[in-house]
């Protein structure tokens, strides 16, 4: 039986707009009645937050704040490697967890991953959870950088209690990797906020003339970080195809990073850079997952993809490619399509098929609503309080 004498200590590099931290910001904030939550993190300067993405982690700071949950910055707890920053990071968390003497250290994503759990190690921490967030062994960081993650991860495997994967094909991964073995695995899906999608109402007509929408044609919706690995410039390319059969179709792209500038132009050089929307990034998600008519997430590597779960919710036909944990949420012909990462020409033909087969999306999209209920929050929240409780 526990009770709010248990104290967790939850250690990330950074609080922003991604899915690792609106992760641990709602398990923290979830929890704090039933357990001490102390979130500690870093200064996430590496974020590049635009002032309107800052305002919004600082509101969810103070709700988290009035939750109950202690929250601590350490400056010299970055993201990047850095000698100096690290050993300073360290030494402040071993530091502090000997102040706050936490039963239990919780650990996000790779570095806070390493830093938390030698602090946790030094300090004696009874047990130790680590949620990488995702497929980070390939695709983020580059071959050599991914490979030095590999092995520092098998050091750090023996002393790690659990690791959370946020989906079945993470966790097989883990165990085929010969990191962990199974009896140390534990699938919790990343929760997200399903009412907030089902239940929201706009008005189509005037909501897309307020952010320059064509008015007609179908609306094919694309939200997630601007970067190589996320697939964007793939969805652009197959546009072209699908251009050819519908040039009134739209592409609306909702997010922020490197390939901004690259999209642009090369939606410019396309001739259709007037079906072609950037909205940038919004906190205002669930009032544009209405207008998009077919939502794609073409990932090259994918640990979860909370974004399909938001879309499945506003019971939108998904196209999300076949890698990391994607097939736990998509299942092919079911409540979406799935197709090769990379693969432009079969993504154009999918998009087309769904465009072609509008009764066959609806009934998709309507099949998604009904599954999305178990990657929710109360779902996520339900067996981590499970797993805390049992490692307690």
């Amino acid at each position: 039986m526990t009770c709010a004498a248990n104290k967790i200590m939850h250690i990330i590099t950074r609080l922003d707009m991604g899915g690792s931290a609106q992760n641990t910001l709602l398990n923290c904030n979830e929890l704090a009645g039933k357990y001490e939550m102390v979130l500690v993190y870093g200064l996430s300067r590496e974020s590049n937050m635009t002032e309107s993405e800052r305002d919004c982690v600082n509101r969810q700071i103070a709700l988290a704040r009035a939750s109950g949950v202690k929250v601590i910055q350490l400056p010299a707890l970055v993201r990047r490697i850095s000698p100096i920053n690290d050993i300073r990071a360290l030494y402040d968390l071993v530091k502090r967890m000997a102040v706050e003497k936490p039963e239990i250290v919780h650990t996000h994503t790779s570095k806070a991953g390493i830093l938390g759990r030698l602090a946790a190690k030094i300090a004696k921490i009874p047990a130790l959870i680590h949620t990488p967030h995702g497929h980070v062994f390939w695709g983020h960081f580059g071959p050599v950088l991914s490979k030095i993650f590999l092995w520092v991860e098998r050091r750090f495997a023996p002393v790690t209690d659990r690791v959370v994967a946020l989906t079945e094909g993470e966790g097989k991964d883990y165990a085929n990797l010969g990191l962990y073995p199974m009896e140390k695995i534990v699938i919790i899906h990343s929760g997200v906020d399903v009412q907030k999608f089902k239940a929201c109402r706009v008005n189509k007509v005037e909501r897309k003339r307020s952010l320059g929408i064509k008015p007609t044609g179908p609306v094919i919706g694309f939200v997630g970080w601007l970067l190589p690995i996320k697939g964007p410039m793939q969805l652009l390319q197959a546009m072209n195809n699908v251009w050819l059969e519908h040039p009134e179709a739209n592409l609306v792209f909702l997010g922020k990073g490197d390939l901004d500038v690259s999209l642009r132009s090369a939606a410019l050089r396309s001739g259709k850079n007037g079906s072609v929307r950037f909205l940038g990034w919004r906190d205002d998600v669930e009032q544009i997952m209405p207008l998009f008519d077919i939502f794609v997430l073409p990932s090259l590597n994918e640990g979860m993809g909370r974004v399909l779960v938001e879309a499945m919710a506003a019971e939108k036909p998904v196209i999300a490619s076949n890698v990391g944990g994607i097939p736990d949420l998509v299942k092919h012909g079911r409540n979406g399509l799935l197709v090769p990462p990379g693969d432009s020409e079969v993504l154009a033909d999918s998009i087309l098929q769904l465009i072609r087969n509008p009764d066959e999306a609806k009934m998709m999209g309507r099949r998604g609503k009904d599954r999305c209920v178990r990657f929710s929050v109360e779902a996520m929240i339900g067996k981590l309080d499970k797993l805390y409780s049992k490692l307690l």
